[in-house]
């Protein structure tokens, strides 16, 4: 290895042990020396142009001269470093009137409170900060409480939250919440839902700030699949100019299926010999995990496919008059179509639904019970072989009309 080698090991290795040393000493200092604590947020961030409210309260841990609210208390914030010795670092002291940061102690500091109202922020005072008491006799700093503040250029996208079970006819309460760093100048919100007059700045638990939109709804399917949209406009510069967050989520309402129906394709009428396809069509969230199709001919109920969406044929002169079904199943229920038939070239049409009448209603509605207590069967118990399944599909039962 060469000598400069050698020497930038030895550099890069004294380095690192110097850091140790000084970051246990300064930890050790903050232990020993610990005079006052304050209670505020670790980190808080604010907007260009805005302002930034800091909840502060402060209590004297020991001292030889003890804290006296009697006594004048001045406020004092260090940015960087908590060593009070270094002028730079003081940019804000509430006994002077030439301060080098836009800062005003809201606060009583006589009971103890250091509330800080820190105005028209810019990028560059994004930096660590530090909060002293001079109480004299007694002076302190909070060297073991910094504030960690961010400045950001442009605001968080505003947080849309929807409490209760997102499901067909249950209510939900949906908000839509901005972070309100300057309560004094909170921002407005929008959103596509039917507009709520009454927008809400309350204070959170740490005494930080949130502005709030809230509706209750009764959810229906027509819910499923909506975006809800929410804006938050934050005026800065004295109201002069205007900052924008948006936020968007899209509502998933669950619901049984819905609108069942057979569909024949090519449209009718239809010729023997021609080919055709039957499919069953529906919609549902969770999405429709059971297909099935079935026929009625002279009173005879007959399984034609199973867990399959579209059932192609050729069609037959016996297929006139025969009634087609299907049905459609998801987690939350069933639903099966009404009846139809195919309508042969030079046919009377008779429509896309029709009702049975040649079989009576009593036939109809005990075959609709029979297939739908089948149809619920397998919900709980699925044919695990495709040979069971088979016996299903080509099992047949008779009804006779009463």
């Amino acid at each position: 290895m060469s000598v400069m080698a050698v020497r930038s090991v030895r550099t890069v290795t004294a380095n690192m042990l110097l850091s140790v040393f000084f970051l246990s000493g300064a930890l050790a200092d903050c232990d020993k020396n610990l005079a006052l604590l304050i209670t505020a947020p670790k980190e808080m961030e604010a907007l260009t142009g805005s302002c930034l409210q800091i909840p502060c309260n402060f209590r004297v841990i020991k001292s030889e001269e003890e804290f006296s609210s009697a006594r004048t208390t001045f406020g004092v914030w260090i940015k960087n470093e908590p060593q009070f010795s270094n002028p730079d670092n003081v940019i804000f002291n509430s006994s002077r009137n030439d301060n080098i940061y836009p800062m005003n102690l809201i606060g009583d500091l006589s009971q103890k409170n250091c509330t800080t109202l820190f105005s028209s922020l810019i990028t560059s005072y994004t930096d660590k900060y530090y909060f002293r008491i001079e109480n004299w006799p007694f002076v302190a700093t909070a060297s073991c409480d910094p504030l960690q503040i961010t400045v950001l250029d442009s605001p968080p996208s505003p947080r849309i939250e929807i409490s209760g079970d997102l499901k067909e006819k249950e209510s939900v309460s949906i908000s839509c919440s901005a972070f309100t760093p300057c309560p004094h100048s909170p921002p407005k919100l929008t959103w596509n839902l039917q507009q709520d007059p009454h927008i809400m700045t309350v204070e959170k638990k740490d005494r930080t700030f949130t502005t709030k939109i809230q509706k209750n709804i009764t959810l229906s399917d027509e819910h499923d699949g909506s975006i809800i949209t929410c804006s938050a406009r934050y005026p800065v510069n004295e109201g002069k100019d205007v900052k924008t967050a948006e936020e968007r989520t899209t509502l998933n309402v669950s619901y049984p299926p819905r609108d069942t129906s057979v569909v024949i394709s090519p449209t009718d009428p239809v010729s023997v010999g021609s080919l055709v396809n039957l499919t069953c069509s529906c919609r549902g969230n969770p999405p429709i995990d059971t297909f099935v199709c079935f026929m009625i001919n002279d009173g005879r109920l007959a399984m034609i496919k199973v867990d399959e969406q579209i059932h192609g044929f050729k069609v037959s002169s016996s297929d006139r008059g025969r009634l087609y079904y299907c049905g459609c199943r998801n987690e939350l229920d069933i639903q099966l179509s009404t009846g139809r038939q195919l309508v042969f070239e030079g046919d009377q049409r008779v429509g896309a639904q029709v009702i049975v009448k040649i079989l009576g209603i009593v036939m109809l509605v005990s075959t609709l019970v029979i297939f739908e207590c089948w149809f619920r069967s397998r919900r709980s118990i699925k044919p695990q072989k495709r040979a069971v399944e088979a016996d299903y599909v080509n099992s047949v039962v008779e009804l006779r009309p009463s």
